[in-house]
């Protein structure tokens, strides 16, 4: 397996990963690469905020995920917050996730996009933009959270009273209010949490800890799209699923370019 990265062009970063083909002869096995290749679609996953490391981490993850069926391929929203913590950062990014997005749907190459906030910052005004499939991080989280009627929660960094309420808002508009179990947030402040790896890690187990024990969810969605790598690392810890948004919406984007 070959694994190709770099800088595509200024705030966009790239991954592909493919499958190199096998032969009983050069020639066969450069023909089955070269037709492997040409049929890898690219999914492309914007971060609505506008840290650049933040990007790679979630490019890495769907990557991982897409398991070589997809190129990811990473934007970067320059311009807004470096973290998305209340309801008028997500009204800030908008704008830009949807500029990005229509900007990338050019490419006849580009399969499918997906939103990786998750409030899913101008998800709403790109699905009506464009006629490729788009994706929120957000959404597909609660979707998978909530399959077979499992009760679920959040952990999350951000503790915004209008956005707390917009996952709850949430959980209403997909059906599965009644299996919403609420939201646990990590004291302190967001964006000095996130520096730390070690330090997100302990008081996000806390946070889930506390959903599962005293909240009743059998299943606990981490709350943001910078929040994935932390849920790779404590699920060893928990008996309940930890959902990692952008690995819903990646298998979700998947389904949907075939």
């Amino acid at each position: 397996m070959a694994v190709r990265g770099g800088v595509l062009a200024s705030g966009i970063l790239a991954v592909t990963m493919a499958v190199a083909g096998c032969g009983t002869s050069g020639d066969g096995a450069a023909t089955s690469s070269s037709s492997a290749a040409a049929q890898v679609r690219t999914i492309v996953l914007i971060n609505p905020n506008s840290s650049a490391s933040a990007t790679a981490s979630m490019v890495e993850l769907a990557t991982a995920e897409a398991r070589g069926a997809a190129s990811i391929v990473g934007v970067t929203n320059d311009g807004a917050p470096a973290l998305l913590t209340t309801q008028q950062d997500m009204a800030t990014a908008a704008p830009g996730v949807l500029r990005r997005g229509v900007e990338a749907a050019k490419d006849p190459n580009v399969a499918a996009i997906v939103v990786s906030a998750f409030s899913d910052p101008g998800l709403a005004e790109l699905d009506r933009a464009l006629t490729i499939p788009v994706f929120g991080i957000g959404t597909e989280a609660f979707r998978e959270a909530s399959q077979g009627g499992r009760a679920f929660g959040i952990a999350t960094v951000t503790s915004d009273p209008a956005l707390v309420e917009s996952f709850r808002q949430k959980a209403a508009e997909l059906g599965v209010e009644g299996q919403y179990r609420g939201v646990r947030v990590t004291p302190g402040d967001a964006t000095e949490l996130v520096r730390s790896p070690d330090a997100l890690d302990a008081a996000l187990r806390e946070a889930v800890r506390q959903s599962v024990d005293q909240d009743g969810a059998r299943a606990v969605i981490m709350g943001g799209g910078p929040l994935s790598p932390s849920a790779l690392r404590l699920q060893p810890q928990f008996d309940v699923p930890l959902v990692v948004a952008v690995n819903a919406a990646i298998r979700s984007a998947l389904k949907a370019v075939g």
